[in-house]
């Protein structure tokens, strides 16, 4: 007789074939990125529809405090309804028994999506392309470092060490040996991402000590968003395996680059299934230039959704590989916005400002959004950008208050994530910020304690 097992994904079918499944974890994305949920036998789960979290988990800062964000009737935490969307279930093959993870939907008691919920905003957002007829389609790149195990936050971050009893070495972009130096970590990247049934288009050594990047085959935004959520944890715990830890932080290490997570747009007309980026006879298109003209209008009110921390600005540096503008050009790394080589039907649009430090729910559902809003606008972008863009203006904000400042201001982007959404994010990152002001950092203690 079938079982509520045999309609799982394929791959969680052939994690669990032969096996007795134990626990199911059902998750849920905060705001930061963390995996919030419950875990439960698989026989309960087996019974349940749903299960109740407080709606305060959307209200927590990265600290674990708390932003005043709760509305009218104060900080109750209100129970939402999570329901599961098993077509997310997937392993969790680095537990000691047989378990599945499930990413869950938000609801409040009269089955609306809850508006700050980071996966209904982006769903809202594609909701609002398919409206217009149009199919957006996202390629993110994932960069992070491996490091030395640390538990002394005084401590500066240290590159993991290699499988030559080396520290990683910086500057080795895309060198196999490098990639070699960490291959018992990325063995088990490679085994947990196939018992998930995740496609990984490839592993690339970045150019700074112990710094990876994996790209994801395109594909839907909101699948992918729940792919990059499920790797964060899955490369963690590769890492934990052999001793080091993996870090998502923009800039962990002073002097070396930061880790981005780079994200590719296209847009298909829903009825021809072909890409609006290009004409009949291959030629760029208006939606084309519109989109791009979306991205350099709009990003600056949605950087604090992309770069969502103080640490996320220290990685907008001049020749650190990351941009410092909103330039576009094309098959040119320089740019804050970058046309990559292909052929017509895959043309697409590279937004290079996000960091890995964001949520890829909301940093996927941001630069679709001031995308969204270029092709809706009829927008046109600057001239494009030929030589180097690092010789330009810095025209993105270079921290998270003037960022949250553009964002609070930025009533057409609002409208698209959703007002609500919007009113809780900017409670909680300012609440980080003040949180952050009452930290005295190193650099004070040592250039003022006794100098000024």
């Amino acid at each position: 007789m079938a079982t509520w097992i045999d309609t799982l994904p394929e791959a969680a079918q052939t994690y669990l074939n032969g096996k007795r499944l134990d626990e199911v974890e059902c998750i849920i994305s905060d705001l930061p990125g963390i995996a919030r949920g419950k875990a439960v036998p698989a026989r309960k789960f087996e019974k349940q529809d749903y299960f109740h979290l407080p709606d305060s988990i959307f209200y927590q800062t990265i600290t674990g405090g708390w932003g005043e964000a709760a509305g009218d009737e104060g900080f109750v935490e209100r129970d939402m309804v999570l329901r599961p969307d098993m077509s997310t279930a997937t392993a969790a093959p680095w537990t000691g028994d047989w378990t599945l993870q499930v990413i869950h939907d938000a609801f409040d008691r009269n089955d609306q999506p809850i508006p700050f919920s980071p996966r209904n905003v982006l769903k809202r957002v594609v909701q609002l392309y398919h409206d217009k007829g149009w199919k957006p389609v996202v390629a993110p790149e994932m960069e992070f470092f491996l490091v030395a195990r640390n538990i002394d936050p005084a401590k500066e971050i240290e590159p993991m060490m290699g499988r030559s009893g080396r520290p990683a070495a910086a500057r080795q972009a895309y060198s196999m040996t490098a990639v070699d130096e960490f291959g018992p970590v990325i063995d088990d990247i490679y085994d947990f991402a196939e018992a998930q049934g995740f496609e990984i288009d490839g592993i690339t050594q970045e150019g700074g000590a112990g710094q990876l990047e994996i790209n994801l085959a395109h594909g839907d935004p909101v699948k992918l968003a729940d792919e990059v959520f499920y790797f964060k944890r899955l490369i963690r715990e590769a890492a934990l395996r052999h001793d080091c830890f993996a870090t998502f932080m923009a800039k962990p290490i002073a002097d070396e680059p930061g880790s981005a997570m780079h994200i590719h747009h296209s847009i298909l007309d829903i009825g021809t299934g072909k890409n609006i980026f290009s004409g009949p006879e291959g030629e760029e298109t208006d939606a084309f230039f519109h989109f791009i003209a979306g991205l350099q209008n709009h990003l600056p009110s949605a950087i604090a959704t992309i770069a969502p921390y103080v640490n996320s600005y220290r990685r907008y540096v001049k020749d650190h590989a990351a941009p410092i503008n909103l330039s576009w050009g094309r098959d040119n790394r320089t740019t804050g916005i970058r046309i990559p080589l292909s052929g017509a039907s895959a043309r697409r649009v590279e937004n290079r400002l996000a960091g890995m430090d964001c949520n890829p729910y909301l940093g996927i559902a941001a630069s679709l959004a001031c995308g969204y809003l270029g092709l809706t606008q009829g927008l046109r972008p600057d001239k494009q950008t030929t030589g180097e863009a690092y010789d330009g203006q810095e025209d993105i904000p270079r921290d998270l208050s003037r960022a949250l400042d553009l964002f609070d201001e930025a009533d057409a982007l609002q409208g698209v994530l959703g007002e609500e959404f919007a009113r809780v994010y900017s409670i909680v990152k300012r609440t980080e910020y003040e949180e952050f002001l009452q930290v005295i950092s190193p650099w004070e203690r040592e250039h003022l304690l006794i100098n000024v």
